[in-house]
């Protein structure tokens, strides 16, 4: 089976590059494979930096909507995926610095929430249509890059917000144009490559310590609403009406 995404080391540097067309928005096996991979660079010594970006229209659409749609209980294994890749992010004992552009919607928003350091290019979208595909997830991690009332509104509304409110915000350390992005992130990788590994990775279990809560945790306790979200009839009618390009038709 393919991997969605490539890999490459050099001098230090992990890149890990979405290439799933047409919209990197992963099944389960996907996620699992994001999950391995992302543990398996943070305990390779060839490695000081991990760099993620995609290839393609956007960088992540978040989860394969059609594989839900034809069979619902997959939700398990695709949360489990999620859950992984994600603390690989997180936990993992190198700095994880993530490229942007284009759409970043649901699994994608988890990733960059979990990150050390977003770049984005001036292109870049944020969003969370969890409400609209019958699902919950990723309020945790939104909440790791934008303030809380921001979150509420973007969760229930599904409006998107672009690169530069993101940098407003506080959540994007540099937007720059589309053709400079990978370059910005490199060079920023790079910084941090050339610095002592141990006291790097001294810095980043420090510095996961001392955050508010255990984003972990917080993110278990979602899919759990996620889980009762998909008993109810209208998930169904969400994902469905996605796949067939309609409006969905809710019972109220």
């Amino acid at each position: 089976m393919r991997q969605p995404f490539r890999v490459s080391i050099d001098n230090g540097i992990a890149e890990l590059v979405f290439d799933h067309p047409p919209v990197n928005a992963f099944n389960s096996h996907g996620w699992a494979s994001i999950a391995r991979e992302l543990d398996s660079l943070g305990q390779d010594p060839a490695v000081r930096v991990i760099v993620i970006r995609a290839e393609g229209r956007g960088f992540c659409a978040g989860v394969d909507i059609k594989e839900l749609a034809a069979d619902g209980n997959l939700i398990v294994a695709v949360n489990k995926g999620n859950y992984d890749s994600f603390k690989a992010v997180h936990r993992n004992p190198k700095p994880v610095v993530i490229a942007v552009h284009g759409f970043v919607l649901g699994g994608g928003i988890g990733l960059c929430g979990a990150a050390d350091i977003l770049v984005a290019s001036d292109c870049a979208r944020f969003g969370v249509p969890e409400v609209d595909r019958g699902a919950m997830g990723g309020g945790a991690h939104l909440q790791r890059l934008f303030p809380v009332q921001k979150v509420r509104h973007m969760y229930f509304t599904g409006e998107m917000i672009d690169a530069a409110e993101a940098y407003r915000l506080g959540a994007v350390e540099r937007v720059v144009p589309r053709e400079q992005l990978r370059d910005a992130a490199l060079q920023i990788a790079a910084q941090i490559a050339a610095k002592s590994p141990a006291m790097i990775a001294l810095a980043k279990e420090a510095l996961t310590g001392i955050e508010d809560g255990n984003l972990e945790d917080k993110y278990r306790w979602e899919q759990g609403f996620t889980l009762e979200a998909y008993r109810v009839a209208d998930s169904q009618e969400a994902r469905d009406a996605f796949v067939e390009k309609r409006g969905a038709q809710f019972n109220g």
